[in-house]
């Protein structure tokens, strides 16, 4: 729930778009509180570089849903992508099938599902592993195996993000996720698509760490939270990432 308003909003928008004016390589994505999306979506149109996105979506179409967002809802305003199963909302009790069901239901209005997927603790004995490989199977269930190319994963570390993470996490903690994701992907979507679906890493992500995972940890982007307020910091990441590509 930041920024807290409008104002606020559209000034972050308006840096950001200054330096992702220049972007060829590099798609910068703003997944923005649901009130903030028309307004932000309206007036002049961003770059193909810099867009708008949502962060949640329902998954009917419409109905007797107070306080829900709708996919047909999003795609009217020009929202090219929704994140789901963020770390947060599944700390509230959204379930795996829920998100495979938004999933589908986002893919099917011609957009982008950005799906969410970490464990909230690592065990020595590896079992962490089976956690984030059940998350993404039930999470992306839903999907039509055609739909490869209009999904993002990202991997959200629980364990290691905010106040109580109880470390950093390095590059090749990311790198063996990396692995195991794209081999679920690929189980589901096919060799050659299970490939071409980027993979992001959410994690207290800055621009001291950044380039580790983008080189080192196999990420293909990322997932920028509290950093993405602040326009230099966030400047900085998102010309490192050109750079890379």
């Amino acid at each position: 729930m930041f920024p807290r308003s409008i104002k606020e909003a559209k000034a972050i928008l308006v840096a950001h778009r200054k330096f992702a004016r220049n972007l060829k390589h590099t798609k910068v994505v703003h997944c923005v509180p649901s009130v903030f999306v028309g307004a932000l979506t309206q007036g002049k149109q961003l770059q193909k570089s810099c867009v708008v996105g949502a962060q949640n979506a329902f998954w009917e179409d419409e109905g007797a849903r107070t306080g829900e967002s709708s996919p047909p809802m999003l795609a009217s305003l020009g929202v090219q992508h929704v994140l789901l199963g963020h770390s947060e909302r599944r700390a509230l009790g959204e379930r795996d099938d829920e998100v495979s069901k938004k999933a589908a239901t986002v893919i099917k209005h011609k957009m982008t599902a950005v799906v969410c997927v970490g464990e909230s603790a690592r065990d020595d004995a590896g079992e962490y592993f089976g956690v984030v490989r059940a998350q993404l199977h039930a999470s992306i269930a839903a999907i039509p195996k055609t739909a490869g190319k209009q999904l993002i994963v990202a991997y959200e570390p629980i364990w290691a993000i905010g106040t109580k993470a109880l470390r950093p996490a390095t590059p090749e903690d990311l790198h063996e996720m990396t692995i195991l994701i794209r081999r679920e992907l690929v189980a589901h979507f096919g060799k050659t698509s299970g490939f071409r679906i980027p993979i992001l890493y959410g994690g207290s992500v800055d621009e001291r760490n950044a380039e580790g995972f983008l080189t080192q940890g196999g990420a293909d982007g990322l997932l920028i939270g509290r950093v993405s307020l602040d326009p230099e910091r966030f400047g900085a990441i998102v010309r490192l990432v050109e750079q890379l590509r």
